[in-house]
């Protein structure tokens, strides 16, 4: 899949990914550490769309290593690092690990042996121009809270004094949107820099530990917060990735609304919807006249969100605010989604139900804000 250049955040462009992942180990962990490695690659030999990895340690600093992996693609990476098995696999390293970094990129150019037909192959995996942007990328997590606790984590979302947005002179946090759906929390990030950076500073601040703290008794996943383990586990099982973000190549207007929209999709078609909404809105990029400057898709599982910019009112134009404009996307995204579920049912040539599906669609904004940087 080629991309426009409008396109600064992908998982969809079918090149190879390269991981990256730092490690500073304990004094004294290093054979805890090679046994555990040596249970995690006998069993990520076997998972799809894994190609290899390498483990290598410092030559200055045996406290140092370094484990690189390649894949097929983002996808099945994603699949992996995302599921309950990748979760109990690399849950014995942990304890030999005092800091880790994990960063990942898609193959945009190699030197490869004199071997025409080989190389050939290769090309076509790699990614097939490089993406712009301003720097700035989104994140997001979502979880869930005890049906009937809606409006008391709504209260304390809502209102705590925002954390530093400057961590460094290179890292910041641009903006924090917070959405709900029923008793589905959804937050985003805009960061600037280094998110795990950006997330260790907002999660040592005083104001912050309290929100978190406040809202445990209600979420429907239990977890401890101080201990690493337990906060491992559930931000790994919250991480709801960006799979796309694009943008309008005209200037940014002076006003624009954020809204989240909720797709869940038809049990085992999460995928293929995000990947459905990445396309329409990679095409409504370059129409002048589309309401939506930008948006990003976030996929898990069959969970699809699609956070928007927009200029305007959404129900004036519900097909470009669904992502569905164009002959036929409508019974697309019909196909797709799993209507029932948000209380929608009947086709969606209907401007009636068109009009319907988006309002059960837009979540419930909670907070928006952002840097006085940004």
């Amino acid at each position: 899949m080629t991309m426009s250049a409008r396109v600064s955040q992908s998982a969809f462009d079918g090149s190879r990914l390269r991981v990256i992942l730092l490690l500073d180990l304990y004094e004294g962990a290093q054979e805890q550490f090679l046994d555990a490695y040596e249970h995690m690659r006998n069993k990520v030999a076997s998972v799809p769309g894994h190609i290899s990895d390498q483990l290598c340690q410092s030559i200055e600093n045996p406290s140092q290593w370094l484990i690189t992996s390649e894949w097929e693609s983002a996808l099945p990476f994603l699949a992996w690092v995302n599921s309950e098995e990748h979760i109990e696999i690399v849950r014995p390293m942990h304890s030999c690990v005092r800091d880790t970094r994990s960063m990942r990129y898609s193959v945009l150019r190699e030197t490869h042996p004199d071997q025409p037909l080989t190389a050939e192959v290769a090309r076509a995996s790699l990614q097939k121009a490089a993406r712009v942007g301003t720097g700035v990328t989104r994140h997001a997590i979502t979880f869930t809270v005890k049906p009937g606790s809606e409006s008391k984590v709504v209260d304390i979302l809502a209102n705590y004094e925002a954390p530093e947005a400057r961590i460094n002179d290179t890292t910041r946090l641009h903006r924090t949107s917070l959405f709900m759906h029923g008793n589905r929390v959804v937050r985003a990030v805009e960061v600037e820099g280094d998110l795990l950076a950006t997330l260790c500073h907002v999660a040592a601040q005083p104001q912050v530990q309290a929100v978190e703290e406040a809202i445990n008794p209600y979420l429907e996943q239990d977890r401890d917060l101080s201990d690493s383990d337990s906060a491992r586990v559930f931000f790994t099982r919250a991480a709801l990735p960006a799979m796309q973000h694009v943008a309008a190549g005209r200037p940014e207007p002076d006003h624009l609304r954020r809204h989240m929209l909720y797709y869940p999709a038809v049990a085992g078609r999460g995928l293929e919807l995000a990947r459905f909404l990445a396309r329409q809105d990679e095409a409504a990029a370059n129409d002048p006249d589309s309401p939506v400057y930008a948006s990003t898709v976030f996929q898990r599982d069959d969970i699809v969100t699609r956070m928007i910019d927009v200029t305007g009112e959404l129900d004036l134009d519900p097909l470009s605010a669904l992502g569905v404009k164009g002959p036929g996307r409508a019974a697309e995204l019909e196909r797709l989604l799993d209507g029932a579920a948000i209380g929608v049912e009947g086709s969606l040539d209907s401007e009636r139900t068109l009009h319907r599906l988006l309002a059960h669609a837009d979540m419930v904004p909670v907070t928006d804000r952002t840097s006085a940087h940004s």
